[in-house]
């Protein structure tokens, strides 16, 4: 009986608490937005558009309601493709959606290559330098992204730092005096031109035979053994370094990330080194969420999430990662994530989300459709219900990357079966008899059939 008062109390605070939070999300959302769509991320913004590719990004509302920003992003690369290397002032958690990927990146000063497919999830920590490869045989490759600012300059949705480029994109060499340039690789500058050529389109450019002419630079770079790739990377990186120090002989402070703090992120220093870092040589492998086994499944569907625990490069970036396959006709029951907010992205299918207020009125009840991305604030109560003659297949991220044990409200093993007592029988002005029989009709969990989708 203790545990089931406890319950409730907590039950209680945690609807009183969220309900404050109600009047924020107005005040600071204003009344512009649409009811139906309010939890849809619409505000779609492209960042790179090329002849090989482009990257699309759909930003996060602010506010306190959401009480962490994730953006969510979708790059898009044609076979022989790389988009160049780079580093971003924010983390990249990447999904795999299809096609096949090489990553490569530094990592404890050392430059590492991984070989990503279908459903792998891979992190890139924010001023890690890395590129990205399609090497499926004539696939276009489709990932989709976590874009966390949360250490980022404040400059748009992302600042990128290009290490090779021209005109577009800028490199982060291009201010550079040429005798700089010169002394810092220690070779000519005819070489140099030779190398660092300016005729390429993008930050996505095509790479192979069929497009020799436009991609030389990053075709030579590919061919490179991952020592070569490596020097060259760091020898860029060291020239930005120095060319700071040497700016009226002081280092420009910044308010948040400086070059320097970049710098040491994307090379691991000296200093790491002699302070007794103890590191191994090789980064993280990849995580597959298609091979792990679901964490949840039954006849009418599954779900799978990954947190810290299975994944630990996770730990540092404070995301989880989930997958739900809703079979066509089917709900997720009525659930409430109380330690995280959920971003999710409509991989395949069609369906519909319903999100409640905690007075219970109701938040948004719309369609959704492949491409689709919406959120869900910590504490709201939602579901998530497949269309009639269509499964609904979703991805997403979390801001959380502990266990973010959803707490269903309905169903054979919800929070109202546990909490089942005169206390719960009390608080709706039923008898217990009428409450167990309402609350053992149904015997399914987590994922239901529901036959009224057939009036839809």
């Amino acid at each position: 009986m203790g545990n089931r008062i406890t319950l409730l109390i907590m039950l209680l605070i945690l609807c009183h608490g969220v309900s404050m939070t109600m009047g924020l999300w107005g005040m600071e959302n204003g009344s512009h937005s649409k009811p139906e769509k309010m939890f849809l991320l619409q505000n779609s913004k492209r960042l790179v558009k090329t002849d090989a590719g482009e990257m699309r990004v759909l930003k996060s509302y602010g506010g306190r309601v959401s009480e962490r920003q994730l953006h969510v992003g979708f790059i898009t690369m044609e076979p022989s493709s790389l988009f160049v290397p780079q580093y971003l002032d924010s983390t990249l958690i990447l999904f795999v959606r299809s096609g096949e990927a090489k990553v490569g990146f530094i990592y404890q000063d050392k430059l590492d290559e991984r070989k990503l497919k279908n459903g792998d999830v891979y992190q890139i920590p924010a001023g890690s330098t890395f590129y990205l490869s399609n090497i499926g045989d004539g696939q276009t490759l489709h990932i989709i992204c976590s874009i966390d600012p949360s250490e980022s300059l404040g400059v748009g949705i992302f600042q990128s730092f290009y290490i090779g480029g021209g005109a577009n994109p800028v490199s982060v060499l291009s201010g550079f005096h040429p005798h700089i340039l010169e002394a810092a690789f220690n070779v000519s500058g005819e070489e140099l031109g030779r190398f660092f050529t300016r005729r390429h389109d993008g930050p996505i450019v095509h790479v192979g035979d069929s497009h020799a002419k436009a991609s030389s630079l990053w075709t030579k770079f590919l061919q490179l053994k991952e020592v070569e790739k490596l020097h060259h990377m760091k020898k860029m990186m060291q020239d930005q370094d120095e060319e700071e120090e040497n700016n009226d002989g002081e280092v420009k402070q910044k308010t948040s990330w400086s070059w320097r703090k970049l710098l040491e992120t994307v090379l691991c220093n000296e200093m790491l080194k002699k302070k007794s870092y103890h590191f191994t040589h090789h980064s993280p492998h990849s995580c597959n969420l298609y091979d792990r086994k679901p964490d949840f499944k039954n006849s009418y569907g599954s779900s799978v999430t990954v947190d810290g625990s299975d994944y630990s490069p996770l730990k540092s970036s404070g995301v989880g990662i989930y997958h739900v396959n809703l079979k066509p006709g089917t709900m997720m029951t009525p659930h409430v994530n109380p330690r995280a907010t959920e971003y999710g992205v409509v991989l395949k299918g069609s369906g519909r989300i319903q999100i409640l207020f905690p007075n219970g009125s109701n938040a948004m009840d719309t369609q959704i459709k492949e491409r689709d991305v919406f959120f869900v604030p910590r504490y709201f109560p939602f579901c998530q219900i497949a269309s009639k003659n269509e499964s609904l297949e979703f991805f997403g991220f979390t801001t959380s990357s502990k266990k973010n044990k959803s707490q269903f409200l309905v169903g054979a093993s919800s929070l109202m079966k546990t909490m089942m007592g005169p206390e719960l029988a009390a608080s709706f002005g039923v008898s217990e008899d009428t409450m167990q029989n309402i609350l053992n009709a149904q015997h399914e969990a987590v994922i239901l059939p529901t036959p009224w989708t057939k009036h839809d």
